[in-house]
């Protein structure tokens, strides 16, 4: 498990890693808070990431509808590979990476 936040002054870029899961959720919600603090677009990477729990994808949800609602750009920077892709079907949830890579 890693959870990585990259800021520069243009962008917050989240790269998670590995399995993301309810021991992982305070450091995950406190470094998307930390990104959408910074008032800049928030991209998250879950290209590397092998498994999200309900958790882990209710605080990304949470994330984009924060963002949204302050106009912050929020997207999935890369689609998930097929097993978080197919956990994430599993709990009606795949509309969340499909709507985030259409912004």
């Amino acid at each position: 498990m890693s959870i990585t936040l990259e800021q520069s002054e243009s962008a917050s870029v989240l790269q998670l890693e590995g399995v993301i899961d309810i021991s992982s959720a305070g450091e995950l919600k406190g470094q998307l808070l930390k990104a959408l603090e910074a008032g800049q677009p928030v991209s998250v990477s879950l290209g590397s990431a092998t498994e999200l729990d309900v958790t882990a994808v209710q605080l990304l949800w949470a994330a984009e509808r924060k963002a949204r609602g302050a106009g912050v750009s929020y997207s999935i920077a890369e689609a998930p590979p097929e097993p978080v892709l197919a956990a994430l079907s599993e709990v009606g949830l795949q509309q969340f990476i499909i709507a985030a890579n259409a912004e």
